[in-house]
């Protein structure tokens, strides 16, 4: 069994990883995050900070009756807690195959267990929840079952009670019996029980009760809840038979062709790229010569295994082979990439592509020393191969690296680990919000091959029209695919998918079908002696070069708006401090819904821009006395009010043609006409 463990900040997930260790023998002593010891917190930063930021992977054995099925062994994967750090949460969820989610007894539901539950039932991952810190002063029982309820699902079924609740002594009180309102909650997703809890309530034993529940739970349907102390290790016992009788926990097949995911990506002591490997079907082998493709199947290529190990007792021990159900690490593979498949893709699955949000701001990395630029690009790629999101933007006219960020921690976080891990003394400029462009109208340009303007062999003819939101970039074809060599078709549309990557002011165009109306290319030319003649051929490069400045053409004649990301916020306060509240809100833009009450306690929902989300986390303690709980996540872009944000170009900037022009001239006549991207003999014409 593959299984998660899942929380909010600080309410005591990596604990629970090692209390569940040390009951398995795995660790002769429970580690402690504020100490720095524990197993799955490695980096040096981690331990420092007491957070976690990279997700690690533990293995051992839990102990179950046969009833049950056995013992299973269980690879743990612990994940951060803290929002900035969500990316590597993503990744770990498309090879789960259950979860443990995690509330603190004192605190609550908080901001990341909403978001996390909410993904978890959307993707049908079967989940436990295990509510921690029962000894904490404070802590509740019937109050955290109902908030529970409220805020996260009513679809749960409490597995017992605590007894000294709140004390070092507090302990798990498991029910025997069918807990009050079980047989309900179950027959509301099942008829037949429906049925027999109308007409024959008597043959709702606790047995069969159990056994459904079991069958629920493993649908993603119900969850268990169980209360204890990853401290103590009260309930920690009863959580681990709960995994195993509770979450599903299959072997898979290790003779089908090969699948599996890549979800996690880390550079060896010699620099070598290991894999972190979820084997679905079929198995990996020492010198398998594997596909590797990315998660929809394309840009396949070929890589050959070096050296595997599998996750046992604990830790990963080197072996011959990882066979289905398994994770385990790769050697071998250099241009692996997180997201990637080996072998065939799964399908019907609903657990690739994106969960949460991406990020949505950006700062520049600049080096404190001017020659360590390059050093610099070089760390920050290799981090990027760790955690996508990063998205290096480089600026090669103004010599300058953007990384995209959740949040200031995880700024934090990279300028520790450049000092750290590649000795770079680096700062970053004032974080700014990342906007989108999304296309307002239809508009068409179109230049033709031999007339002026246009000093292209090509003929490249563009239209483009809005698209839904979330529909991403579509390209079509409104003339024959005939009418001339496909590569030139191929450069085309790789040049309008990578040209939108910066539309009218600077931002990402997202959601928009580009047509093709025009085509034309001159065929392959040759002197007497059978030479290639450039200056009377069309090439690939003739393509590239063009389409940038037709597609411009076609942006302006449409119209972009720019949008910015709006966060929806929930704010608890008390009620004496709303009056204080209001205007803050009203200065950071934000607009309320209408509240509600509970108590003496004001219950406010309503948006905010992103950039603006900070500012009121600074401003909340001092208005409510340090009582505010706010919690914000993205909720959509909307246009922006006034006037609308730029972002400097990091392409040729086709807006400005002479520029342009100067530019790629400059460049292609150095090698020859072709000489600029994606030019060369196997892209020419007939």
């Amino acid at each position: 069994m593959n299984l998660g463990i899942l929380a909010h900040i600080d309410a005591g997930k990596t604990s629970l990883t090692e209390r569940l260790l040390h009951r398995a023998g795995v660790i002769d002593e429970v580690g402690r995050v504020d100490d720095g010891s524990t197993l799955t917190d490695s980096l040096a930063l981690e331990r420092q900070r007491g957070i976690t930021i990279k997700s690690a992977v533990v293995s051992f054995v839990v102990d179950a009756p046969e009833a049950t099925g056995g013992d299973v062994t269980v690879n743990l994967i612990d994940t951060p807690g803290h929002p900035d750090f969500i990316a590597e949460v993503e990744r770990v969820l498309s090879v789960l195959d259950g979860a443990v989610l995690v509330v603190s007894a004192v605190e609550g539901v908080q901001a990341q267990t909403r978001v996390l539950l909410r993904t978890l039932r959307r993707l049908r991952i079967p989940t436990l929840i295990f509510v921690n810190k029962a000894d904490r002063a404070g802590a509740r029982h019937e109050g955290v079952l109902e908030h529970i309820a409220r805020r996260l699902t009513p679809d749960v079924a409490p597995m017992g009670t605590v007894e000294a609740l709140g004390t070092r002594e507090a302990r798990f009180a498991p029910f025997t019996a069918a807990a009050p309102g079980l047989a309900e909650l179950l027959a509301g997703h099942d008829d037949d029980l429906l049925t027999a809890y109308v007409t024959e309530p008597a043959s709702l034993t606790y047995g069969r009760l159990r056994r459904e529940l079991a069958q629920q739970t493993r649908r993603a349907l119900v969850h268990p809840v169980y209360f204890g102390s990853a401290t103590t290790g009260a309930g920690v016992g009863e959580l681990a038979s709960g995994i195993a009788e509770f979450l599903p926990s299959e072997p898979g097949d290790a003779e089908a062709p090969l699948s599996g995911s890549v979800f996690k990506v880390e550079r060896g002591t010699a620099g070598e790229k290991i894999a972190y490997v979820r084997v679905f079907a079929g198995t990996v082998r020492t010198r398998d010569r594997v596909d590797i493709a990315a998660g929809d199947g394309t840009d396949v290529r070929e890589g050959k295994v070096t050296a595997v190990s599998v996750f046992e007792h604990g830790a990963d021990e080197p072996g011959t082979r990882i066979t289905a159900g398994r994770i385990g690490k790769v050697w071998g593979l250099t241009d692996v990439r997180i997201g990637d498949v080996l072998g065939v893709p799964r399908t019907g699955t609903g657990a690739d592509g994106r969960f949460f949000a991406p990020p949505t701001l950006e700062t520049v990395v600049a080096p404190a020393a001017a020659g360590d630029r390059g050093a610099l690009h070089l760390a920050l790629t290799q981090l990027a191969e760790q955690d996508p999101l990063i998205a290096l933007r480089q600026d090669d006219v103004r010599q300058e690296v953007s990384v995209s960020l959740y949040g200031e921690v995880q700024k934090e976080v990279i300028q520790a680990t450049l000092a750290a891990d590649f000795g770079l003394d680096v700062t970053f400029r004032e974080t700014t919000t990342i906007c989108v462009e999304r296309v307002a109208g239809t508009g068409e340009a179109v230049e033709f091959i031999d007339k002026d303007p246009n000093p292209f062999l090509a003929t490249v003819g563009l239209r483009v029209e809005p698209a839904p939101v979330g529909a991403g970039v579509e390209f079509r074809l409104g003339v024959e695919l005939g009418s001339m060599p496909y590569a030139f078709f191929r450069a085309v549309e790789e040049t309008v998918r990578e040209t939108l990557g910066q539309g009218l002011r600077g931002w990402r165009v997202p959601d928009c079908t580009v047509t093709m109306t025009h085509s034309g290319y001159w065929p392959r030319q040759s002197h007497a002696h059978g030479t290639f003649d450039k200056s009377m051929s069309s090439t690939a490069g003739d393509f590239r070069h063009l389409t940038p400045l037709v597609l411009m053409d076609a942006l302006r004649r449409a119209g972009t708006v720019v949008h910015e990301p709006m966060h929806r916020f929930r704010l608890v306060l008390p009620a004496d401090t709303f009056g204080a509240v209001l205007p803050v809100l009203s200065r950071l833009r934000a607009v309320p819904h209408s509240p509600t009450t509970s108590g003496d306690s004001y219950r406010l929902e309503g948006d905010i821009p992103a950039d603006q989300v900070h500012a009121l986390e600074l401003r909340l303690p001092g208005l409510t006395r340090g009582e505010g709980e706010l919690e914000s996540a993205f909720d959509r872009y909307e246009p922006v009010r006034g006037t609308a944000p730029t972002r400097a170009r990091t392409d040729d900037d086709p807006l400005h043609r002479k520029e342009y022009l100067l530019r790629v001239v400059r460049r292609t006549d150095g090698g020859g006409r072709d000489g600029g991207r994606g030019g060369g003999g196997d892209d020419r014409g007939c």
